[in-house]
């Protein structure tokens, strides 16, 4: 059963709540419009009229969150690119901490399960706007960490970082083996989070 969206705010906003619950639920394909105009509260119209298709919808609920979300991590970056005494630890932390503090928000751990749709599915469209409109994000963060780690081969660097944003993304989605313990505060987790997932990245990317 699809849980009730809250009634407040504009249209737009009800409808890009409602289908980030569905796809996180049902995946792209399995989410209905009629499912969607149901848990919104709205018709086939008002879906048209903000979003012009489905597809666009779909972008628009990445847009929502990864507009905010990478440019928070770009501000960080550019704070330390190319300064001498950047760690490695300082790259991974512009990258890791902005995604770790929003997955830890509700509607920020649902859109994670979005997220790990939009790659279960292997859709193509919706990769190539991923990488269209986010693809440079990655570009200046591999740039630094070349940078940094000058002694790894370009495929092999791509490798490295391939699987420490797998890593990240497990991190995200809160499907782990490490659940918040009752007596330890969200943020303490969230800060124990990146932490370890820094540490790994680390040992992951400088080993020879």
């Amino acid at each position: 059963m699809t849980p009730p969206v809250n009634t407040s705010g504009s249209t737009k906003e009800r409808i890009l709540a409602a289908a980030e619950v569905l796809f996180a639920q049902r995946g792209f394909d399995g989410a209905s419009l009629r499912q969607l105009t149901s848990s919104a509260g709205v018709n086939l119209a008002a879906v048209n009229y903000h979003f012009g298709s489905k597809e666009k919808l779909v972008e628009q609920v990445f847009r929502r969150r990864l507009d905010a979300l990478n440019a928070r991590r770009l501000t960080a970056l550019a704070k330390i690119a190319g300064v001498e005494n950047t760690t490695l630890e300082d790259v991974l932390a512009a990258y890791i901490r902005p995604a770790l503090d929003l997955s830890h928000d509700d509607s920020g751990a649902l859109f994670m399960r979005v997220l790990a749709r939009a790659f279960a599915e292997h859709d193509d469209t919706l990769r190539q706007f991923l990488s269209e409109n986010y693809g440079h994000v990655m570009r200046q963060f591999t740039t630094e960490f070349a940078r940094l780690l000058p002694q790894l081969s370009k495929p092999e660097l791509y490798w490295r970082i391939d699987l420490v944003t797998g890593a990240l993304t497990h991190a995200m989605s809160g499907f782990g083996m490490i659940q918040r313990k009752s007596d330890v505060s969200e943020h303490t987790h969230r800060e124990q989070t990146a932490q370890h997932l820094i540490g790994f990245a680390v040992a992951g990317l400088s080993h020879p």
